[in-house]
């Protein structure tokens, strides 16, 4: 059934004060990789959520997320110097901790109180695994959740900047819900661009008839999300185990050689900033040693051309077009649903299900408190890709989704 046009709005707005966005400010978000920030930049704008900040680290190591506008004539601070114990204001150099305190007001008298009304709304910053992650909702803060692909050692990361989505988070999402797309945007698409044996593990795989999917909703103590599960037919049949979309906005998906987390954060209502971690690991279980300052990142382009039409040679090319193309936010009271959206319509229920708890002034499902729960968060998934990859591909296997031309 199509939503009501009052409905879609309140599923996609994500600005302060909105339905959607009080639920999304319980999450943390990824800001950007923390490789960004150096001692020759240490500030860089971030807009999440229809709040432009700026995000800086002090000479002494400590990270900020503070509203981008001075309070004192709305310069921005992004143009300030950074010093040892905060921002200081390019303009007249009132200076914010990182907590948000303005703890100097040079040309102000001493006794003034304009230093306590000129405090800014500070957001806390943790780094995991070579990502800087905001939280925005109210304090305390809930555990950074430790999902294994960020904090296993049997194994390599590789970090994947996804070009600015021009379309709403939910439609990003959604697209995680949906277990036959997969057959001809991804599959079809690749034999139609004539890379059918540059990937033809993947075309085997997705090719595959899909004779039944089904959908479950997971409650775990650290997660709540949809697991998609397909049953394969073909000359290579496969009852699949599934993998998870973690609600809110994270899937986990196994691809060859390598497991992918792909984290959306919105930018605004229209705009969703996508960051994707690529954990590869060991054929033998042996630990590596990567510090966070070792794993890779790499730039993705958008896949739009001047004249429209997108280059659809790859996984994330192909998805983005889909994500895109139905406009910045889907007119959901035309659209025509069916069977295989159930998990689509399954997604939906449960943002609306976790907008009510936090407008009853209740917690939302997977935020993490208690640190006990916190040490590793770990799923099953299926292994099809991967043993796909060494039935057909063989000379590929352990290459990771930042090569090959998967991400």
């Amino acid at each position: 059934m199509a939503l009501t046009e009052e409905l879609n709005r309140t599923l996609t707005q994500v600005g302060p004060g909105t339905a959607g966005g009080e639920l999304l400010r319980r999450y943390w978000m990824p800001l950007c990789p923390a490789s960004e920030l150096t001692a020759q930049r240490p500030k860089k704008r971030v807009r999440v959520m229809g709040e432009d900040l700026v995000l800086f680290r002090t000479r002494a190591g400590e990270f900020g997320l503070i509203p981008e506008r001075c309070p004192h004539r709305h310069v921005s601070l992004y143009h300030g110097f950074v010093e040892d114990d905060g921002l200081r204001c390019a303009y007249h150099g009132w200076k914010f901790a990182p907590g948000g305190e303005c703890v100097d007001q040079p040309f102000e008298p001493a006794d003034s109180k304009l230093k306590t009304l000129a405090c800014r709304p500070a957001y806390a910053v943790r780094a995991l695994s070579g990502i800087l992650f905001g939280y925005l909702g109210p304090a305390p803060a809930p555990e950074l959740p430790r999902w294994e692909t960020l904090v296993r050692k049997d194994g390599t990361r590789a970090i994947d900047v996804m070009p600015i989505h021009h379309c709403n988070w939910v439609q990003v999402q959604e697209n995680s819900h949906d277990p036959v797309h997969t057959y001809y945007l991804h599959g079809q698409m690749l034999v139609e661009q004539g890379l059918a044996e540059q990937f033809k593990a993947e075309v085997a795989y997705y090719l595959r008839p899909i004779e039944d999917y089904s959908f479950s909703l997971c409650r775990e103590p650290t997660w709540t999300g949809i697991r998609k599960v397909r049953t394969f037919g073909g000359d290579r049949p496969e009852h699949e185990v599934g993998h998870p979309a973690v609600f809110p906005n994270i899937l986990i998906v196994p691809t060859p050689g390598a497991v992918s987390t792909q984290f959306r954060t919105p930018i605004d209502d229209e705009h969703t900033y996508q960051i994707r971690v690529a954990f590869s690991p060991t054929q033998d279980g042996s630990l590596v040693e990567q510090s966070d300052d070792e794993i890779p990142v790499t730039y993705h382009p958008h896949p739009a051309r001047p004249d429209g039409e997108y280059d659809l040679t790859n996984f994330g090319n192909q998805d983005l077009m889909a994500w895109e193309s139905p406009g910045p936010i889907f007119d959901r009271t035309q659209e025509l649903l069916g069977a295989s959206d159930a998990g689509i319509t399954m997604f939906r229920k449960l943002l609306r299900e976790q907008i009510k708890r936090v407008q009853d002034g209740l917690e939302p499902d997977g935020v993490i408190r208690d640190p006990a729960l916190n040490e590793i968060i770990s799923f099953t998934m299926s292994q099809g890709q991967a043993e796909m990859m060494r039935e057909v591909d063989p000379e590929s296997v352990g290459v990771g989704t930042s090569h090959r031309g998967r991400w």
